[in-house]
């Protein structure tokens, strides 16, 4: 029979129903909030596959156009590949669960979330998350949950649990927050500018809105739930990964404190194969397989990293515990970038580049869930595999690349007054060389490449990666602990802590938070907090040193602009019937041409002649005609009652045949012809707004100002 839950959460109900839907799947709910409903459903392999020598986890989540009562763009009018949001929300899911399965248990597993329903106001993923501890939480799978998750906004100054798209816009603060019964498990998100006292603030804030939700799942479980299956873990025969200790010996300290990356990889490597020859012999090939050796030095290498850092005090590269690996940069290392940059900290090093575009480059997206439908900002990280000396599959951006990027794109985007920055901004982050958080190296470098463009930032921005080493008691509490300023790749594999955090002097914008560990206390957390603090503090410093404030001058390559203002009654005289007029002038200037709803042109060149030729025309043609004023226009029409002259672009007007001379004119073409280019007076504009001009009041003025009656005297010559 269906069962079902409701938790308050704020001021909204969550609602919490399994045994309706996917009865098939090994664990499956549906979570609702407000109109937005999506059903989760998990499913673990009865066995692991032969030779499986890691935990399949795979996570999915799609939003289905239908669930909006829309159809999908596109030709084919269905739905294909994820979508950026797509990815992000799966590893949002991913990443809290992920932690909470057993060790050395390789049965693969599938959570797989589908959006039913989307109200266009409360955003499907966070559901996603809370339907993936649920539906894991009435299976058998085996799982150490529940876990609670919340999105928290700041409005007015006041914290707000799950607010809507429309509140959202409103918020200075988004973040999304995942935790157990009493600790922090995970969060992900961006701020403007937030102190660190009011990030803890919000943290504890999600942790209190976790709570119902955890009690909603252990009632739904305690009333539903199955029986966890029992299970056969795959783990390093004692009696070898005691051999291999014994001979490997105290070799592996010296191994691990090698300088530089790569040969301290060397190093251990070469230990590794000495002993597993020897363990092959010894056990036999049967028993020692690549697994089992693999297994067993990652356990021992883990083991000696973990004691070095708790034990003696050191890190594997020396450095102090709250030490940022040496800092260069430079701007300005690629002549057709609109912005570039080189940052390096330590081993990692990352090129950036920005490039300025109009607003046909804006980044237009099908929203099912709402949030936008565009972007002007964007962020693109790439992870070559020469970047860490390996060879392997090329591709298109992975799961991780596009999670990377959008953490860096989040972390600078509010210091981009986008608002009134009138330029499409994109900025491509190509890692070089890896060795630790790439992604906040992409801050960093994105933020030089900005000012080297002359990007108006309000602030610079930069990021670090804070990491812990622990020990765990019985209880599972953290008895002991060493918090590591700007982790190398090493210490990220081997402890049990990733967390990013991105600021400018002033405040936080952007956050990430990892763990191997199944939550951790709020006072360490905040620990954490301030020694990236710090940390942040000293690599903008560093950053000054290159460049600290926008370049007054774009790039010679980069698109210029100017913007026009115009009566928004006039953007249809400006586009044209069938866009004929605006089609003509970006053709005859090369420019590009956006015009906004409010009557806002902005004429995108690269080229002055191009952009004068473009503002003259557009300025011109939304231009109104003045009584009195002097005009140079072309003869359109010819009538016997005068000739209509174009006097502004797209507009013209009547030459009265008694208007054409200071004479009497018996046919217009005796003065005027097709074509002609003739000086206009305007007399008047009616009611209809039709133009009434002289050409013979436009000589006058003309011969006045001559000081003589030039036109006179020649028609009396005549």
């Amino acid at each position: 029979m269906p069962e079902k839950i409701t938790a308050a959460v704020g001021d909204k109900q969550i609602i919490i129903e399994t045994g309706k839907l996917a009865k098939q799947a090994d664990g499956a709910v549906t979570i609702q909030l407000g109109e937005t409903i999506v059903i989760v459903a998990a499913v673990a392999a009865t066995k692991a596959k032969e030779g499986q020598d890691f935990f399949p986890l795979t996570v999915d989540y799609r939003e289905k156009a239908a669930a909006a009562g829309k159809f999908p763009g596109g030709y084919f009018k269905r739905e294909g590949r994820p979508t950026e949001k797509e990815i992000l929300t799966c590893r949002l899911t991913d990443r809290p669960i992920r932690p909470l399965f057993p060790k050395g248990w390789y049965n693969e597993v599938q959570v797989q979330t589908v959006v039913l329903s989307a109200d266009g106001e409360n955003d499907p993923d966070i559901l996603s998350i809370i339907g993936a501890s649920a539906s894991l939480m009435v299976s058998d799978i085996p799982w150490d949950g529940p876990l609670g998750a919340v999105r928290v906004g700041r409005i007015a100054g006041k914290f707000v649990a799950n607010p809507t798209h429309a509140e959202q816009a409103e918020s200075d603060l988004d973040l999304v927050y995942v935790g157990n019964a009493s600790d922090v498990v995970m969060y992900e998100g961006s701020a403007k500018e937030i102190t660190e006292a009011d990030f803890n603030a919000a943290l504890k804030f999600g942790q209190e809105c976790c709570q119902p939700l955890i009690a909603a799942q252990k009632e739904l479980a305690a009333k539903v739930g199955k029986a966890k299956r029992q299970i056969t873990l795959n783990i390093v025969p004692d009696e070898i990964l005691q051999e291999a200790k014994k001979l490997a010996g105290d070799r592996f300290v010296p191994a691990l404190l090698t300088p530089g990356k790569l040969n301290r990889e060397g190093a251990c490597k070469a230990i590794q194969d000495e002993v597993g020859a020897k363990l092959v012999e010894k056990f036999g090939a049967e028993k020692v397989t690549k697994f089992v050796i693999n297994d067993a030095f990652y356990y021992i290498q883990k083991e000696a990293v973990r004691s070095l850092i708790l034990d003696s005090g050191k890190r594997l590269d020396g450095r102090g515990f709250d030490v940022v690996r040496p800092i260069s940069s430079e701007v300005s290392i690629l002549p057709r970038a609109h912005g570039s940059a080189l940052f390096v900290r330590g081993e990692t090093q990352a090129v950036t580049l920005v490039t300025l575009g109009t607003g046909d480059d804006v980044q237009e997206f099908d929203s099912y869930t709402g949030g936008g439908s565009e972007k002007r900002f964007l962020l693109h990280y790439n992870f070559p595999n020469f970047s860490v000396g390996e060879t392997g599959r090329i591709s298109g951006p992975g799961r991780r690349e596009i999670g990377h990027g959008a953490l860096a794109e989040r972390s600078i985007e509010p210091m981009i007054p986008l608002d009134t920055y009138p330029y499409a901004v994109r900025v491509t982050s190509e890692i070089m060389e890896s060795n630790g958080s790439t992604s906040m190296a992409s801050v960093c470098g994105g933020t030089l490449a900005l000012l080297d463009a002359g990007v108006p930032m309000i602030r610079p921005v930069a990021g670090i990666s804070v990491g812990i080493c622990t020990e765990v008691g019985d209880d599972k509490k953290i008895t002991r602990y060493k918090l590591l300023t700007d982790i190398i790749g090493w210490e990220d594999a081997y402890c049990d802590m990733d967390c990013k955090i991105a600021g400018t002097e002033k405040g936080i914008t952007g956050f990430q938070l990892d763990l191997k560990l199944k939550g951790i206390p709020h006072a360490l957390m905040a620990e954490t907090i301030e020694k990236a603090r710090v940390a942040r503090l000293h690599i903008l410093a560093e950053m000054a040193k290159t460049i600290n404030e926008p370049r007054k001058e774009l790039s010679k390559y980069a698109p210029r602009i100017q913007v026009i203002k115009i009566n928004p009654e006039k953007i249809g005289a400006l586009i044209g019937p069938g866009g004929k007029n605006i089609k003509r002038l970006v053709e005859e200037s090369g420019c590009e041409i956006d015009i906004e709803d409010d009557g806002t042109v902005n004429v995108f060149s690269v080229s002055a002649e191009g952009m004068k030729i473009a503002v003259d025309a557009i300025t011109g043609m939304s231009a109104e005609a003045e009584i009195g004023k002097i005009y140079r226009g072309k003869v359109v029409t010819i009538k016997e009652f005068g000739a209509f002259v174009e006097f502004l672009p797209g507009k013209d007007g009547l030459v009265h045949i008694s208007e054409l001379a200071n004479f009497r004119v018996k046919n217009t073409e005796d003065i005027v012809k097709m074509g002609d280019d003739i000086m206009v007076k305007c007399l008047g504009v009616d009611e209809k707004g039709r133009v009434r001009l002289s050409r013979k009041a436009a000589m006058e003025d003309r011969d006045k100002e001559m000081g003589g009656k030039t036109e006179t005297a020649t028609a009396t010559a005549q």
